[in-house]
């Protein structure tokens, strides 16, 4: 290498090309740059088509799982000739009604508050199918004036072991009325429809909360519980999603401490925290509630009514539902409410009695199904639908009597 320096004009040339390299390096980084901006509002845009797409599914999925298939409407039609035409099921009804059994406290009481027939008999036929003495068993179904005579149809001619069977119309509650209930105002009063389709901004456009489901009274019976049944000290809630796999009885001896509400804890994923439910921007949310507390899930639970009276639990949800007249503190949904209704109030079951996600999730350990009592199918893939996933769906359908004539007839039809 040469030590000695180099004069001006050796210098001149290798100046003039840095100089060059560094305008052609600066021209290079300044279309990188705008390169990378173009790419960056691209990706943007791509990612902005992928949010509606993937919003645009899932609302169009809910409506698909909120839809019944055409058999069992064709079911439901079925039976409720079956009701109109032959007496002696009212009859039969009549002595059901008046049956000692449906407020004996020595006995196992379960409800159900749905319109599917279908998914109904199976949460039954699971129920009684997995217990030592079936004969012990109350079911007390409640549905809409539109099923009413078809679910009892149902009931009173097929067998199920021996156990009580009570269907009533929720229709037929004079006290639940707008002004008692802040929610059946909603669903019963002249204004339902504008306060369904006309709330906030994120409601009109989200058609999530277009569901027939949010919209139902139906969902939201469950709150009024002791109302319906108030010479009960006990009862199982059962959604009309779940199958039963091991006996239920033992949930009546469990100890809640004191509780009203007995629920398995769902807050392993932070998104079923209370800040995902609730609005904590609202100070009366904010100032009342951790925002961290664990979410628990509906499906399957055990109530202590005695408790639920001595807390006066149903006065709880209709102060909050009033206050949510604007929708400000949640958008729909029974789960929401719950939550702020049993604060304090829900005490924590093992796991195993209720696993959840069978309606979305492919993915669920094998031996974590099999070791759960009750399997819960929430999400849209519900197990009577074409689109139920097929690894969970035998599971539903191994209480389905498929040689039922009416249910024969309605398939090939």
């Amino acid at each position: 290498m040469k030590e000695e320096s180099i004069t001006l004009e050796e210098a001149e040339p290798v100046i003039k090309a840095l100089a060059s390299l560094f305008h052609k390096a600066q021209k290079a980084h300044y279309d990188i740059a705008t390169t990378i901006m173009t790419m960056k509002n691209h990706l943007q845009a791509i990612e902005q088509r992928l949010d509606v797409a993937i919003a645009q599914n899932t609302v169009y999925g809910q409506m698909l799982a909120e839809e019944q298939p055409k058999n069992l409407h064709c079911l439901t039609l079925k039976l409720t000739y079956e009701w109109l035409k032959k007496p002696t099921l009212q009859e039969l009804s009549e002595e059901t009604r008046n049956s000692p059994r449906l407020v004996d406290n020595n006995l196992y009481h379960f409800c159900i508050f749905s319109d599917n027939i279908l998914a109904v008999s199976v949460v039954i036929n699971s129920t009684i199918s997995n217990a030592d003495h079936p004969k012990q068993l109350v079911f007390h179904i409640v549905t809409n004036g539109f099923t009413y005579g078809a679910m009892q149809a149902w009931f009173l001619i097929n067998d199920f072991r021996g156990s009580t069977i009570e269907v009533q119309n929720y229709e037929d509650f004079s006290w639940l009325n707008a002004s008692y209930s802040p929610v059946a105002k909603h669903h019963l009063g002249k204004d339902s429809p504008a306060y369904f389709h006309n709330g906030s901004q994120e409601f009109k456009i989200n058609l999530k909360y277009w569901n027939p489901r949010y919209m139902s009274l139906l969902d939201h019976i469950r709150f009024y519980i002791p109302q319906i049944y108030p010479q009960l000290e006990k009862v199982v809630f059962l959604e009309d999603d779940i199958v039963v796999q091991k006996e239920l009885t033992p949930l009546f001896s469990l100890d809640l401490h004191g509780n009203v509400n007995g629920a398995v804890e769902t807050c392993l994923e932070t998104y079923h925290r209370y800040y995902k439910y609730l609005n904590f921007s609202n100070h009366i949310i904010g100032s009342k509630f951790d925002p961290q507390s664990c979410g628990w899930a509906f499906g399957m639970n055990i109530f202590d009514l005695v408790a639920w009276r001595k807390a006066n639990v149903t006065a709880r949800y209709n102060y909050w539902q009033a206050q949510n007249n604007e929708l400000t503190l949640w958008k729909r949904g029974s789960l929401p409410p719950g939550l702020l209704t049993f604060y304090g109030l829900t005490e924590p079951l093992d796991k195993r009695w209720h696993v959840l996600s069978l309606g979305y999730d492919r993915d669920i350990d094998k031996r974590l199904i099999e070791s759960a009592a009750v399997i819960h199918f929430n999400g849209n893939m519900k197990p009577w639908l074409e689109m139920a996933i097929e690894r969970y769906k035998p599971l539903w359908e191994h209480y389905v009597n498929q040689s039922h004539a009416f249910l024969r007839d309605c398939t090939s039809s």
